[in-house]
């Protein structure tokens, strides 16, 4: 079974002029409430987010999404990452509740992304156009990865997708090193939180940044803005950019990878980062 969360239902199937009945698994998509506590002992908690997401690897997405959002730049600014309350009717935990260190100052325009998003949106709702954009420096252009190498990410990427398989539903991320090898892989309905849940990992396991991101969808703007956060040098898509990301990667020194499907990938932005092209 994958990781993440399925359900299993009945289907109709239909094939051409025959209907049968049969059960099939979907992907779980449920609502999941970040609480932020501030401050010495009381704490004071503040609802930040409220995310649709699959259930599983909660404590990774809740991390993720704080260091990609700059509220906390380090696991040493987190006291504690811990589901709250009860379970729904549905037999899910919904909220966790984040401790930060005590003493810790953070930036209250950071939380003004106090919001309600959809699993298909990470921006949408933040307080105003000024919030969207998260301040990041731009990456030097460092090591090369073998154009060969690129090519095999899409079947690794693949191979990993459990969830995927059983249910044909879910977007992922994967993160790799220079070598190829997968870091870590997760899955979810939301694309941004696929993400945030594998540069979580990283965070709460103080792991080396990853060389290469690979998502199994589009390249939008979000995911160009987190893996420049989590100083990620490449960014591979197995779909399209949107013209914001590419504005983004190119101001953020992000190499984006775009259709790393076939055989064949587009290169928009720093193309110095993938090593033996001929142009």
């Amino acid at each position: 079974m994958p990781d993440c969360v399925t359900a299993e239902i009945r289907v109709l199937r239909v094939n051409g002029c025959e209907a049968a009945w049969s059960l099939d698994e979907v992907a779980v998509e449920e609502p999941l409430e970040i609480r932020l506590g501030c401050g010495d002992s009381p704490r004071i908690y503040s609802s930040i987010s409220v995310t649709m997401r699959t259930p599983g690897h909660d404590r990774e997405l809740a991390a993720g999404f704080l260091f990609t959002e700059r509220v906390v730049q380090s696991a040493s600014d987190l006291e504690s990452i811990e589901p709250w309350g009860g379970l729904d009717e549905n037999g899910f935990r919904n909220i966790v509740k984040v401790n930060l260190r005590p003493g810790l100052s953070i930036d209250a325009r950071r939380l003004e992304r106090h919001f309600y998003t959809t699993s298909s949106c990470g921006v949408c709702g933040k307080a105003g156009l000024d919030s969207i954009r998260v301040d990041t420096e731009r990456l030097a252009v460092a090591e090369t990865i073998p154009r060969n190498l690129v090519h095999q990410l899409p079947q690794r990427l693949r191979a990993a997708q459990e969830g995927f398989a059983h249910t044909g539903g879910l977007h992922a991320t994967a993160l790799f090193d220079s070598a190829g090898q997968i870091i870590v892989m997760r899955e979810d309905v939301g694309r941004h939180n696929a993400m945030d849940k594998a540069i979580g990992h990283t965070v709460l396991n103080s792991s080396d940044s990853p060389a290469v991101a690979l998502v199994s969808g589009r390249a939008s703007f979000e995911l160009i803005q987190k893996v420049a956060v989590a100083r990620i040098p490449v960014l591979a898509a197995v779909g399209a950019p949107s013209s914001l990301a590419l504005r983004l990667a190119d101001e953020c020194g992000v190499t984006l990878i775009g259709f790393l499907r076939d055989a064949r990938f587009n290169v928009y932005t720093h193309p110095g980062r993938i090593g033996g092209l001929a142009c």
